[in-house]
Order: structure tokens, then C-alpha cells, then sequence
């Protein structure tokens, strides 16, 4: 018998509870659903709440609408990581990982509650700020002690399976986030939803905060780090131990760009991409947009599971790779099927009657900025949101050159019109539409996204020993979706304007899988036999 079978016969629970299975699967999927409703839901109410909080005539407001932006995805959440992570390591998973719903949930809420701008003037974007980044620090530490929790509770030969249900909590939070704004759009008239029936979806997280502290309140500490406790493996700073072990670098640097990154680009292409794709390019309307992404997402959520299953018998690894080829493989026939299904007249047009945009040779874009300085960056930023390609020819001022109309200096209703006559339609047409096509396409993008995902949390909890395991995966976790897929729509939007291709955006996503793909292939074990209790 090898070291560590036997520290998985000395150490792994001998008798399977299935009650308390599945209480400690339901008190941490129960995070991940929270986490991604209030992800998803700020997404969807984005430019609401931007009108609400962060006038655009007010540059101090429009600096803190940057901030709320990305300050909970890029910077906060790593902080956070660092921060729980360490408590994680030592005092408890348990613990830790209480703190952080309570913290996650409470802003949350307390966001329903804020008042706009109209009423508070900045006090109202700085408060939304404060809970955003509040939010943000809070969920550097949920992924890590709901993934470690459930994997340090889960059987020999059933880790996949186990932690896999916290990845379908992701598809959990984006259909319940569906589910809560539509019914409250649906119950009310536009005016009284954009005066105050927007904050009925915050409010009514407070309901799942409820739950999420009571069930997890009642939850044990993980057998592993009660065992580490005992014997005295609990290290005094698990910060500077895992970050000076140089194996242990090793392993987090694989985990950032060879498993993070890659997962993360292709699910955020799934869900985020496809949604920007689908009212931009395709011009579709929002909510129609969001009901085919929640039937395809509905379709393929098994999977998350299905794939955690396999991973048990056939490794982690190998359905890694596999995920990720074929998403580099599939993602450009994905989306063209979809626009193909969605608005086929736009790709029609693009194919017969191309068009050509004159601005001057040094034009400057700036892919943050909410309104650009020159007109030809909002030349530039006007056929982007349209999802139009284009030629670009240097020229000293603006046109737009299509269908033989030549339309001088940008003039947005002037555009449109020459656009529409040369076949470029404003919105879908409902008689053309083939939602078949959509829904598979996006199926199919979700499966994908299963393949590289289902297994994820097993093989971060697999990969660092149990005394600095919280610290160890949560930064790199973080790291990669705070930034890989943070800025996907930043740099995919900047492709898009550099090429005038529509669809050139997708090539970040190829690239960084291809990142992914080579660091793993190369340096990523199999972890799936190993022991989880070593100290």
C-alpha cells in the first residue's frame, strides 16, 4: 500500500451519510447559486442601474461607475481570496465560508435599499461602489470553501461527482436570476420596474441569505481540516507557506493559466458572449436573447454533473483537453450557426453588400471609455455595438460607404437609413428567425463549457495539500475569472473595431484556451486517486 492510499484509508470517512451528503452539497452549491444570481443580475440591469446611479454628464459619477465595473471583478477579489484563503487555512473551511455568504448576501440586498443619484446625489454611486467591492471581497473566498468543503466531505472515488454540483449552481443562478426579473418585469409596467420595481430582485436575495446561513449553521467542520487540527498540521501563515514552497508556485500557476484561464473564456463566451452577440450582431431584443440562453443553458446543465461523473472513472485531465479542443475547434461554426438562425438577413447583406468606413489613419479608440473623444471613435464604436463588419479605408475625415450610398460625417440616423437600404436590417426578423439554430448553438457552447468545468473543483481541491489548500487555489481561481474572463468583452470588442470583423472578437477566446490547452497538456497531473488528507 502506496502513502497516500494509506492516508486515504487513515483519514477518509469510512461510512457514507447521505443525509449529510446532501445537506453539505446543498449549503455550498446554495453560495454558488447566490454568487452567480447577483453576478448575472447586475449584468442584466447594468444600464438601469448606470441611468439610476452613474449619470454620464457627471464625470466624478462616471469615474465610479468605472470602479463598480471592475473593481469587484479585477482587484477585489483576489484581496479576497488572500484574505479568506488565510482564514480558511486557519481556523476552518466551516467558518470561513459562513463569513463570506453573510458578507455576499448582505450587500446584496442592501443594494435594493440604496437611493439613486436623483436622491442622493454621489452618495448614491459611492455607496453602490462600497457593497460592490464589499460583494467582490466577499466572493474571493466563497468558491474556494464551498469547493474545498464539499471535496474534503466527498468519498474516495466520488470527488467529480460531488463537486460538480457546485458548477451547476452557476446555470442555477443565471436561471433563478432569469426567473425573478422577468416575473417582476412581466407583474408591472416599465415605468413602475425602472422606478422601483427594479429592486425587488435584490431584496429577494435576502430570502436565499436566510436559508444559506441557516443550513450552513448547521453544518460540521470538513473531516480533513478537523484531522489536520489534531495532529497538529495547521501552519501559522498559510500565505507566505504557499507561496514560498516552489512546487507549490508551480501548481498555482498551472491552475491560473492552464485551468482557470481556459475554463473561464469559454464559459463566459457562453453565457456573456453569446448574450452581447445576440442583441448586438444578431439584434435580437434582450429579453428574447435571455430566454434562448436560458432554454439552451437548461438543456446542456446536466452535463456539469454528467462530466464531474466521468472524471471519477477516466480521469480529469483527459476531458479537460478534450473541452478544450473542441471549443477552439467549434466557437467561430457556433456563432456564425446562431447568427445564421438569428438574423440571417444581416449575414446575407455582410456577405453581398460589404461595407467600408473612412476615418482618418491615426484614429484613436478607447475600448473603456463610455463615449469616445473623436468622431471617428464613435464611427468606430457605432458599428461595433451593431455588430457590422467592415473595411476600413484611411481617408482625412468620416464616411460610411455601402450598398453604392456614401453617407459624409457620422450622423447615426443617416447610418442606419443607408445601412437598411443596403439590407443591413436594425432588428431581427421574426419571420426569418430559425431558433433551433440558436438553441443548439448555445447547447452546445454550455456543453462545452461542462466538459472543462464540471470536473474544475475536484481537480483544484486535488491539486494543493490540505494545510494551505484554501489560500492556494482561491488566488489563482479568482485571478483567472477576475481577469481572463473579466476582460473578455473589453478585448474582444477592441478585435472587433482593429479587424472590422464581426466575429474576430472570438479569437481571444482561442487564444487564451490555446494557452490553457498547452499548459496543461504539459504541466497539469492527473489528479483524480489522489489523497486529499496529507497535510
Amino acid at each position: 500500500m502506496n502513502e497516500a492510499t494509506s492516508s486515504a484509508t487513515a483519514f477518509a470517512p469510512r461510512v457514507i451519510d447521505p443525509r449529510r451528503d446532501r445537506l453539505v452539497i446543498a449549503a455550498s452549491a446554495m453560495g454558488t447559486v447566490f454568487e452567480w444570481y447577483d453576478f448575472f443580475l447586475y449584468g442584466i440591469l447594468a444600464s438601469l442601474i448606470g441611468r439610476l446611479f452613474f449619470p454620464a454628464d457627471n464625470p466624478t459619477a462616471a469615474l465610479l461607475a468605472s470602479l463598480a465595473a471592475f473593481g469587484a471583478g479585477f482587484a477585489v477579489r483576489p484581496l479576497g481570496a488572500v484574505l479568506f484563503g488565510y482564514y480558511g487555512d486557519r481556523i476552518g473551511r466551516k467558518y470561513t465560508f459562513l463569513i463570506t455568504i453573510t458578507l455576499m448576501g448582505g450587500a446584496t440586498v442592501a443594494i435594493g435599499l440604496l437611493p439613486t443619484y436623483a436622491q442622493a446625489g454621489l452618495w448614491a454611486p459611492a455607496l453602490l461602489l462600497a457593497l460592490r467591492l464589499l460583494q467582490g471581497l466577499a466572493l474571493g473566498g466563497e468558491y474556494g470553501g464551498a469547493a474545498i468543503y464539499v471535496g474534503e466531505h466527498a468519498p474516495p472515488g466520488r470527488r467529480g461527482e460531488y463537486t460538480s454540483w457546485i458548477q451547476i449552481s452557476v446555470v442555477g443562478g443565471f436561471l433563478l436570476c432569469l426567473v425573478v426579473v422577468l416575473a417582476c418585469r412581466w407583474s408591472m409596467s416599465s415605468e413602475a420596474f425602472e422606478a422601483w420595481g427594479w429592486r425587488v430582485p435584490f431584496l429577494v436575495s435576502f430570502l436565499m441569505l436566510v436559508l444559506s446561513i441557516f443550513i450552513r449553521l448547521r453544518l460540521q467542520e470538513s473531516p480533513v481540516f478537523q484531522a489536520l487540527k489534531e495532529a497538529g498540521g495547521v501552519v501559522r501563515n498559510p500565505i507566505l507557506e504557499a507561496f514560498r514552497d516552489r512546487a507549490n508556485i508551480g501548481n498555482v500557476l498551472v491552475a491560473l493559466f492552464g485551468v482557470a484561464a481556459g475554463l473561464t473564456v469559454i464559459y463566459y463566451t457562453s453565457q456573456f458572449g453569446t448574450l452581447y452577440f445576440l442583441t448586438g450582431t444578431a439584434r435580437l431584443e434582450e429579453e428574447e436573447a435571455l430566454l434562448y440562453l436560458a432554454f439552451g443553458a437548461l438543456l446542456a446543465a446536466p452535463l456539469y454533473v454528467g462530466f464531474g461523473m466521468l472524471s471519477d472513472r477516466v480521469g480529469r485531465k483527459k476531458i479537460l483537453l478534450l473541452g478544450y479542443l473542441l471549443a477552439m475547434l467549434l466557437v467561430f461554426p457556433l456563432f456564425r450557426l446562431m447568427a445564421d438562425g438569428a438574423n440571417p438577413a444581416l449575414m446575407e447583406a455582410t456577405r453581398d453588400r460589404p461595407v467600408t468606413l473612412e476615418i482618418p489613419a491615426d484614429c484613436r479608440f478607447d475600448v473603456f471609455a463610455r463615449r469616445q473623444e473623436a468622431e471617428c471613435g464613435e464611427a468606430l464604436a457605432f458599428l461595433a455595438k451593431r455588430g457590422i463588419s467592415y473595411d476600413r479605408r484611411d481617408a482625412p475625415g468620416v464616411a460610411l460607404v455601402v450598398g453604392g450610398a456614401r453617407v459624409e460625417g457620422l450622423d447615426a440616423a443617416r447610418w442606419t437609413a443607408a445601412l437598411a437600404a443596403a439590407g443591413y436590417p436594425d432588428r431581427a426578423d421574426p419571420a426569418r428567425k430559425t431558433p433551433w439554430k440558436i438553441i443548439l448553438g448555445i447547447a452546445v457552447l454550455v456543453a462545452l463549457s461542462a466538459m472543462t468545468y464540471g470536473q474544475v473543483a475536484a481537480i483544484l481541491v486535488e491539486l494543493f495539500p490540505a494545510r494551505v489548500r484554501y489560500t492556494s487555489m482561491s488566488v489563482p481561481y479568482h485571478i483567472g475569472t477576475g481577469y481572463f474572463g473579466g476582460f473578455l468583452p473589453f478585448i474582444s470588442q477592441y478585435i472587433v473595431v482593429k479587424t472590422g470583423d464581426a466575429f474576430a472578437g472570438l479569437w481571444y477566446t482561442v487564444g487564451v484556451v490555446a494557452m490553457a490547452f498547452v499548459v496543461s497538456l504539459v504541466f497539469l497531473p492527473e489528479t483524480k486517486d489522489r489523497a486529499l488528507e496529507h497535510p
